[in-house]
């Protein structure tokens, strides 16, 4: 498990990378910040990953957990690997 990359849920589906990255960025250097989106409508998902350039970072951003973020109490949680799914 990368102890650096977060995810964040629960967001509202106007926000952008650019609003995911100004919330986060007070916590330290961010490397990258993923939002999922639909690739049918390009509309947001309503979540994305952030990953920071150190674990103690991230560890400190977890402290948005709950927070409101474009009017919507956002989850803040350490990401998960994808559990590999079972051919079709």
């Amino acid at each position: 498990m990368n102890q650096k990359k977060l995810f964040v849920g629960n967001l509202p589906f106007s926000s952008t990378e650019d609003d995911i990255r100004e919330a986060f960025a007070g916590f330290g250097d961010l490397e990258e910040v993923r939002l999922i989106t639909d690739r049918e409508s390009g509309r947001s998902r309503g979540f994305a990953f952030v990953t920071f350039a150190s674990a103690s970072d991230a560890e400190s951003a977890l402290s948005l957990d709950g927070q409101a973020l474009g009017g919507r109490r956002v989850a803040v949680n350490f990401a998960k690997e994808r559990e590999p799914r079972e051919p079709r």
